[in-house]
């Protein structure tokens, strides 16, 4: 049985840079894909990215591309989110999870959702 565990958040000024790690216990299942997701106060869970267990193949939802990427780790049971460029919207609760069923961007396909660690970028 898989679980995830989310860490590297922390309070940052914004134009900062901030690694976000997703340490897996157990063996992954599921489509193979890892996805981000992040969830400010009042808002709905989104989708910030996704990887392939390949780690070729990457997914980033549109307030990501460009300024975060995703990567795993050459073992394949951590995977990273490095973000750059961070802006106070970025302020979130980080989760990572598994990628079940359906679309990538569906927090409802995924399942093994970490505890989340907590993002605050600072104005």
């Amino acid at each position: 049985q898989v679980q995830l565990v989310e860490s590297g958040g922390g309070l940052v000024q914004a134009g900062g840079s901030l690694r976000l790690s997703c340490a897996a216990s157990g063996r992954t299942f599921g489509s193979g894909v890892t996805g981000w997701f992040r969830q400010a106060p009042g808002k709905e869970r989104e989708f910030v990215g996704g990887i392939r267990w390949s780690g070729t193949t990457t997914y980033y939802g549109d307030s990501a591309k460009g300024r975060f990427t995703i990567s795993r780790a050459n073992a394949k049971n951590t995977v990273y989110l490095q973000m750059n460029s961070l802006k106070a919207e970025d302020t979130a609760v980080y989760y990572c999870a598994v990628h079940l069923s359906g679309s990538y961007s569906d927090p409802r396909g995924y399942g093994y959702w970490g505890q989340g660690t907590q993002v605050t970028v600072s104005s």
